[in-house]
């Protein structure tokens, strides 16, 4: 007989190049550690964008930019994230690259307003009146058709739900059950039901259950306290492109004619001015009333210099906004042509009076320490053993040639190993794969050496 071991079938987590990011590495007086938070060196960057993220967090940055500019590969977008991981999920971001903005679909400056309104977030609290509780009897009531025939028809639902506190027995519309059925719900739930609406939502199962089984695949809640009917605050998080996405969709009927016009539509709507400043209105109302609260996110708009000229002038409005977002420039093109113009040159390729409205942040080289020790830190987010003379040999090619070239041998380097029987990393599969892939300077160099060989 033999025995196998199932494997299991949850998906393993993807590396991407900045999984290894986790803040800003900033101990309390927001002075940047050597290595922290998957950050290497960087210092006076670090410190700036955690100054730029206290701004944030105090509501004092809205409608304000900040550039950060660099050659490529000394972590721009790397800080970009970072001060996302800061901010925390309830803080919207929005990341997208300059040259996105050219869609054959929709308008350049409608992109820009889309990401725009995907970066703001709407806090809305609401007090509902609600009857929660762990379900004790559910009886529904049938009673003759009205419409004749043989089957019989849900006149009512008596419902019983217990507190901490007390019971309740409570008699419910016949919508209800229907909501009832597809939540699932049977004895011993722990429900809520909304007084308005009449809405169910499922909890989970009470714990007084919890030892049913030996396996539970459960989730088990505790009884809830206070009385069966109270006055319950209810948070949701949403983005203004949800509520121009929600109004802007025509909600059809269930006919086919209906049905049909929906798939006729083109996938993607332009969302129009006057939708939006309507909306923009009611949001300004909740906020008045005290029901929302606004929650500037950050919009980073990465190789910012692919912009155009026209898309620069749209930025200066969107950024004067009362609703606005804190946006994020990066690049690494130093003085170049503005895009969209004939000859007009500017440092990042951004026009002065953009210039002039930023805070910008500069990132350095690295030193070949720091490549070391970000390299290092590459391998074991990637779950690889590096030899340290493999990793002096890869932080010297990282130094002639860039730190990307650097990261991407380490996947090609960890096969070679492994084809060779070894599970680390040492110096001789650093230098095979070296000799297998050319770098940009590499490749430059042979075309430039053999160029009568190639087409011009």
């Amino acid at each position: 007989m033999k025995i196998e071991e199932v494997k299991s079938t949850a998906k393993t987590q993807r590396i991407s190049a900045h999984s290894h990011i986790k803040g800003l590495g900033l101990d309390d007086n927001g002075t940047a550690i050597g290595m922290a938070a998957g950050l290497v060196g960087q210092k006076d960057a670090r410190e700036a964008a955690g100054i730029v993220v206290d701004m944030i967090r105090s509501k004092k940055m809205a409608g304000r930019a900040v550039m950060l500019a660099g050659p490529p590969g000394t972590g721009k977008t790397a800080i970009a994230l970072a001060i996302a991981q800061e901010l925390g999920s309830k803080v919207p971001f929005c990341p997208m690259v300059g040259s996105e903005v050219y869609s054959t679909e929709i308008k350049k400056t409608e992109v820009l307003m889309e990401n725009f309104r995907r970066a703001i977030g709407l806090r809305i609290k609401e007090t509902k009146e609600v009857y929660e509780g762990e379900v004790t009897e559910l009886t529904p009531v049938e009673t003759e058709n009205p419409l004749g025939g043989y089957g019989k028809t849900v006149a009512h639902v008596i419902i019983g739900l217990k507190t901490a506190k007390g019971t309740k027995q409570l008699k419910l519309d016949p919508s209800v059950y229907e909501s009832l059925q597809k939540e699932k719900v049977e004895g011993g739930d722990v429900i809520y039901i909304e007084a308005n609406s009449g809405a169910v939502k499922r909890q989970g199962r009470s714990d007084t259950y919890a030892t049913e089984f030996d396996l539970e695949a459960e989730e088990y809640v505790p009884l809830p306290k206070g009385d069966v009917h109270k006055k319950k605050e209810v948070i949701q998080d949403v983005t203004l492109h949800d509520l121009d996405i929600a109004n802007a969709r025509p909600q059809g009927g269930q006919d086919i004619l209906s049905m049909m016009g929906q798939l006729m539509k083109p996938k993607k709507t332009e969302i129009t001015d006057k939708l939006r400043k309507e909306i923009n209105k009611v949001v300004n109302k909740y906020i008045d009333q005290g029901i929302a609260e606004l929650v500037p996110g950050v919009l980073f708009i990465d190789e910012v210099h692919m912009l155009d000229i026209e898309c620069f002038t749209y930025l200066h409005r969107a950024l004067e906004s009362a609703i606005a977002p804190i946006v994020i420039f990066a690049t690494n093109r130093g003085r170049c042509v503005i895009r969209g113009t004939e000859d007009i040159l500017s440092p990042h390729g951004v026009p002065l009076d953009l210039l002039d409205r930023l805070l910008i942040i500069r990132t350095l080289p690295y030193s070949r320490d720091e490549l070391e020790l970000i390299l290092k830190l590459r391998g074991q987010t990637e779950g690889l053993v590096i030899d340290d003379d493999a990793l002096t040999v890869l932080s010297e090619i990282g130094s002639t040639t860039t730190l990307r070239y650097a990261v991407q041998l380490l996947t090609p380097a960890s096969l070679t190993a492994r084809v060779n029987g070894r599970s680390n990393i040492a110096k001789e599969d650093i230098q095979e794969v070296g000799s297998l892939f050319l770098d940009a300077k590499s490749s430059a160099k042979i075309l430039s050496q053999n160029k009568d060989k190639f087409m011009s």
